[in-house]
C-alpha cells in the first residue's frame, strides 16, 4: 500500500484527477503491475491519498467494505488536515488502514493528539454487523503526523544525527512521550527509529533546513500498527500460534528521494494468518474456458451462500493488469447465458475483437453486491480458432 500527503490540491489539479486517473496512482500501477499487483482501492481528500494494491491471487479474499474521509482542518470543515481510511476484510479478518496529516509546529502537540483521537472516533461504519474499529483485527496508521523533538536545541539534535546517535533523541520525541501517558495510544506499536529524522530538508538535497527558520529536524513521518487483543480462548493448544500475527521486517527512510522537504518512510511486514475464509465464492472451473469461433465459453460454480445479482459481471484480462477496469472484454452474467443450474453456470464472452496473441489471460468474477472480485481463473492462453479448425480429427483442445 502507498500513502501520500501534501499532494498538489489546487482546483485545476483536483478537477484533472476527478476526470482522469491521478498521476500518482498511474505511476504506482505502472511500477507494480509487472509484479502481479493490482490496485484494489483508493481514497483521496485534497492532498491526502491512500492506495491499496494486492497480488491478484488474493483478490477473491479481499472485500473493500468502505472508504472514508475525516477532515479536521478549519474546525472539521477543511480537508487540508485529517485522515482517509480504507476498511476491508482480508481472508475474513477486519483490517483498517488510515493515512493522516496532523497539525504542524512544535507548540501544537495537544492539537495533534486531539486530531488523532477525532479521526479514530469518526471511524464508524454503517453495516450493523461491523465491529467498532478498536475491535478490528488490525489497524495500520501512518502519515505525516508532525510530531517534533522537544527541549533539545538545534545544535544537539543535528550533532546527534550526524553521529547517528538517534537513541539520544527518542526520549524527547513527542509521539514517544504521548505513548507513555496515553493508554490507547500505547496500544499502537512502532518500530525503532533507527534512521535520521525525516523533516525538514531543503528540497532537491539531503541538507536539513538552511532557511532563516532553520527548523529543528524531527521524525514527523511515522508508521504505527495495532493488533486486536486476543484472548487465551483463541489458542486451543500451547503450540498453536496466534491466528492473526504481524511481524516487522524493516522500518527505514529513503534519503535518495529529494523532491520533497520530507524523506519517505517504508515498513515491510510479514503477516501470518489462519484464513477464516479459504474458498472463493465463485470457482471458475479448472478445465478452463473453451474457445469457440468468436466466443470464449466460461463455466463457473457458485458457493451455496453466495447471493448473485444480474449486475454481476465477468471480465477478461491480460496478465499484468493494473486495475479492475483494465478488462479487454466482459459479459454480464445474466446475458449470453448458455446453460445454468442451481450452482453450475455457463456464459460466453465475445472475443472477435481480440487479436491473436501469445499473451496469457485471466477471468475475474465481480460481485455487484459485495463490490469486490469474488473469483478468478488460472492464467490461460486463447487458442486461435483457425488453429482448431486445422485438426482433421477435431481433437484439438484449448491451451490452458
Amino acid at each position: 500500500m502507498g500513502s501520500l500527503q501534501e499532494l498538489n490540491c489546487g482546483i485545476m489539479s483536483l478537477l484533472s484527477d476527478t476526470a482522469f486517473e491521478d498521476p500518482w496512482s498511474s505511476y504506482f500501477m505502472d511500477v507494480l503491475s509487472p509484479l502481479s499487483f493490482v490496485k484494489v482501492s483508493s481514497v483521496r481528500m485534497q492532498g491526502l491519498l491512500l492506495l491499496i494494491f494486492a497480488k491478484y491471487q488474493h483478490l477473491p479474499f479481499i472485500q473493500v467494505l468502505s472508504t472514508k474521509s475525516t477532515p479536521t482542518g478549519l474546525f472539521g470543515y477543511w480537508g487540508n488536515k485529517g485522515g482517509v481510511n480504507i476498511f476491508l476484510k482480508l481472508y475474513g479478518y477486519y483490517v483498517s488502514i488510515i493515512n493522516c496529516h496532523l497539525p504542524p509546529h512544535m507548540a501544537n502537540n495537544d492539537q495533534r493528539l486531539e486530531h488523532f483521537d477525532r479521526i479514530l472516533e469518526m471511524q464508524n461504519f454503517e453495516a450493523q454487523d461491523t465491529p467498532n474499529i478498536l475491535d478490528h483485527d488490525l489497524i495500520l496508521w501512518f502519515g505525516d503526523m508532525n510530531f517534533r523533538i522537544e527541549d533539545f536545541g538545534l545544535h544537539f539534535v543535528r550533532e546527534s544525527i550526524k553521529n547517528q546517535r538517534y537513541s539520544d533523541l527518542w526520549e524527547k520525541d513527542q509521539l514517544s512521550i504521548a505513548k507513555r501517558h496515553d493508554p490507547l495510544l500505547r496500544e499502537f506499536q512502532e518500530g525503532s527509529l533507527l534512521f535520521p529524522p525525516t523533516y525538514k530538508f531543503d528540497k532537491n538535497s539531503n541538507n536539513y533546513d538552511t532557511s532563516e527558520k532553520k527548523r529543528k529536524p524531527a521524525w514527523t513521518d511515522r508508521i504505527l500498527w495495532r493488533l486486536k487483543r486476543q484472548s487465551q480462548t483463541d489458542f486451543q493448544t500451547p503450540e498453536l500460534s496466534a491466528p492473526f500475527a504481524l511481524f516487522l521486517r524493516s522500518y527505514v527512510s529513503h534519503m535518495v528521494y529529494t523532491i520533497s522537504d520530507h524523506k519517505p518512510v517504508t515498513c515491510t511486514f510479514d503477516l501470518e494468518l489462519k484464513p477464516l475464509v479459504s474458498a472463493p465464492l465463485i470457482t471458475l472451473l479448472p478445465e478452463g474456458p473453451c474457445t469457440m469461433e468468436n466466443d470464449l465459453l466460461i463455466s463457473y460454480c457458485l458457493a451455496a451462500d453466495f447471493l448473485s445479482s444480474p449486475w454481476d459481471w465477468i471480465g477478461l484480462y491480460k496478465v499484468g493488469l493494473r486495475h479492475i477496469n483494465d478488462y479487454v472484454s466482459y459479459v454480464w452474467v445474466k446475458d449470453n447465458q448458455v446453460s445454468f443450474s442451481d450452482r453450475l453456470n455457463q456464459v460466453y464472452i465475445d472475443i472477435s475483437d481480440i487479436p491473436e496473441t501469445e499473451d496469457q489471460f485471466l477471468l475475474f468474477y465481480y460481485s455487484n453486491n459485495l463490490h469486490s472480485v469474488v473469483g478468478i481463473s488460472k492464467p490461460f492462453k486463447i487458442q486461435p480458432f483457425s488453429f482448431l479448425e486445422e485438426d482433421p480429427l477435431d481433437e484439438a483442445q484449448p491451451q490452458i
